[in-house]
């Protein structure tokens, strides 16, 4: 099959759009291969704009392995902003790939990749301008099967009318399984049609096909059960885990951006997984257990991806990459080998009582400082305790008056309104603690103009954590606190004045938590707000609360529930919860005592390096924490010449 490019119809569009790069492909180390040899296509599309979906690692990932098969390609396609939507429906140009241009009704498979919930209206625009029914049980064998991905498919079932599969947990194996059955389902002549398809997708592991599970509502307007329609079908689907991290040095050629987006540099995930137990982080929770990359693996990716991408900046990622257990050594390693040329490190995220100054001084080597990032998310030791985030105060001063004192200016101070069991006594401590900041800072420093800047967002209760029962906080309460704190940040003037505020209110994070928690009746809400409008959900511009509300009010209340009954409303121990038959590895009984003893405001250790709490995650996946070091070091691969950042002699 045969699928032009509809470039000439788009190029007379982008004139009269903003930032039309965003739409030209071509970037450095983008792939075009040739259509009619493979076997099966896929089309990649992270739901948001071009800016921000760019340098996502996932997409990257995908985008590289299954390129690398002889027998597939995939391209990359994007969020289009409304100027350039509206053009298209206009001029009946469909939704396109950036890569080749060629229209995504023309791929064998469509893979959207959800980091957060409020990207569902961005699918439903890219399926219409597509051509490709938004609903799955109007698709035929001819139109891509749509599978979702990232940690929003841990529960897929508000958008499970709209995705024929979802991939839940790691997706480096999966995909080339997916890839496999379609190759042999096309090239048996599409036996069975899209059923057959769907459920022989179904047998592989990791992979939930909604439309094969049937659901029932008991009379409280609680799910009854979910059954598998057909015996082929397993009752519950386990996540993927991906156990060797360096058998997938992926992305090794990263994509270099031809227009501005959020982050400018070349990314190496360090290790994946974390056991830290923060009772907020579904990431934590779900991409357990912890799985290190050697030393050298990480070395031979930041090399890899200097050369191919000529990126400045390394950033070495995880969700806490100062917890790596040799991370003094791939610091070291790194700073020693880029000493002299322009390539800086940096760590995204970083805990307290994981980082020292000589972890500081080692990223920052040539020069270049930035501002510190911690994140204690909870303003009082109590509150730190229920989120078992026990970071303490005086660890938080100790740690910036060093920092201060050798040169830093400014730390930003990442926390969250609305926990559980929170009052306003615990977020109005979040300003002593921003003030403390500055009077550390000063005395340390000798200066007056250190910087703290103090971000809040609005708690999200999230499946697979033990908040998946909790209430989630009204927007008239998480407002009224921030409120509360600006006015306390300010009341000190002398130190008011030297720490920012920034914070996101309550409402779109009721709408982000209806979306998390939600189950296949919230799926209609989403179709409402999208025909009525709804683009862009992530963005505050975009963002319209009253269309969700609305939109809730008139799909919601005729089948007995509400924003509040998916929201505000605390689920007891029996609830089927909407994802339950979704496996990431953890018993759900060690989920509930670990909520039991949040209310308690009782902290857990990390397993990693004390006996085992039972979670379930090891024996589900088949591996274990891993801990180190290995006692070895990085040493530079090969000379690097400071002025061209090219390797000198031999073995270049």
């Amino acid at each position: 099959m045969t699928a032009p490019s509809i470039f000439p119809d788009l190029e007379p569009l982008l004139p009269r759009v903003s930032k039309p790069v965003q739409y030209v492909g071509g970037e450095l180390n983008a792939q075009v291969k040739d259509w009619e040899a493979a076997a099966v296509r896929w089309a990649l599309m992270y739901p948001d704009a071009y800016e921000v979906g760019l340098p996502n690692q996932g997409v990257m990932i995908l985008y590289e392995l299954l390129n690398e098969r002889q027998d597939a390609l995939a391209e990359r396609c994007y969020a289009v902003w409304p100027d350039l939507e509206a053009l298209m429906r206009e001029h009946g140009v469909p939704a396109f790939t950036v890569d080749s241009h060629r229209p995504l009704g023309a791929f064998d498979l469509l893979g959207v990749s959800f980091s957060t919930e409020l990207g569902y209206t961005n699918l439903l625009t890219a399926l219409d301008l597509a051509g490709i029914p938004l609903h799955a049980a109007d698709r035929g064998a001819d139109h891509p099967i749509v599978v979702a991905g990232g940690h929003a498919a841990f529960n897929p079932e508000p958008i499970a009318d709209f995705v024929d599969v979802a991939a839940i947990g790691d997706g480096e194996e999966v995909v080339g399984e997916i890839t496999d059955v379609v190759k042999a389902w096309k090239a048996e002549g599409r036996p069975g049609g899209r059923r057959e398809l769907l459920l022989r997708l179904a047998a592989v592991d990791g992979c939930y096909v909604p439309s094969l599970y049937e659901v029932s509502y008991g009379a409280d307007g609680a799910i009854d059960a979910v059954v598998p329609v057909d015996e082929r079908v397993p009752r519950s689907v386990t996540k993927r885990t991906t156990t060797d991290l360096d058998a997938w040095p992926y992305p090794k050629q990263p994509l270099v951006p031809l227009a501005e987006t959020v982050h400018e540099r070349a990314s190496v995930e360090i290790f994946r997984g974390c056991t830290r137990g923060c009772r907020f982080c579904q990431a934590g929770m779900i991409t357990r257990p912890v799985r290190e990359r050697s030393l050298q693996g990480v070395g031979e990716m930041v090399d890899a991806a200097v050369r191919a991408s000529g990126f400045d900046e390394v950033g070495l990622l995880s969700l806490s990459s100062a917890d790596h257990s040799e991370i003094a050594e791939i610091t070291k390693g790194l700073a020693d080998r880029y000493e002299g040329t322009n390539t800086s490190l940096s760590l995204p995220s970083t805990r307290v009582d994981a980082f020292n100054i000589d972890l500081a001084n080692e990223i920052s080597r040539n020069g270049r400082r930035s501002g510190l990032t911690f994140a204690p998310e909870g303003g009082s030791e109590r509150i730190r305790r229920v989120i078992n985030k026990m970071v303490s105060e005086e660890d938080l001063i100790r740690t910036v008056s060093e920092a201060f004192a050798q040169g830093w200016r400014q730390v930003k101070l990442y926390f969250m309104c609305g926990l559980p069991t929170e009052e306003d006594e615990d977020v109005l401590q979040i300003a002593d603690m921003a003030h403390n900041v500055i009077r550390a800072g000063r005395e340390a420093s000798g200066r007056n103009d250190v910087r703290c800047t103090i971000s809040i967002g609005g708690f999200v209760p999230k499946p697979h954590t033990p908040f998946q029962w909790a209430a989630q906080a009204s927007p008239e309460v998480i407002d009224s606190r921030l409120r509360k704190l600006r006015e306390k940040v300010n009341s000190n003037r002398k130190l008011g004045r030297n720490v920012g505020m920034r914070y996101h209110d309550g409402e779109p994070s009721l709408i982000e938590g209806l979306l998390a928690r939600g189950d296949r009746r919230v799926g209609r809400v989403i179709e409402r707000v999208w025909r009525e409008g709804g683009r862009f959900d992530g963005w505050s511009e975009h963002f319209s609360y009253q269309r969700w509300v609305d939109a809730c009010a008139a799909e919601l209340d005729p089948v007995g529930v509400s924003l509040a009954w998916f929201t505000t409303r605390e689920r007891d121990r029996d609830e089927v919860l909407p994802w339950d038959h979704l496996d990431s590895g953890l018993e759900r009984d060690w989920l509930w005592d670990d909520w039991q003893d949040a209310l308690a405001a009782r902290e857990q250790d990390d397993c990693r390096w004390t006996p085992c709490f039972d979670c379930g995650v090891c024996p589900a996946t088949g591996t274990d924490i891993e801990v180190g070091p290995s006692g070895t070091t990085l040493l530079p691969l090969t000379v690097v010449d400071p002025l061209t950042r090219k390797n000198a002699g031999a073995g270049g």
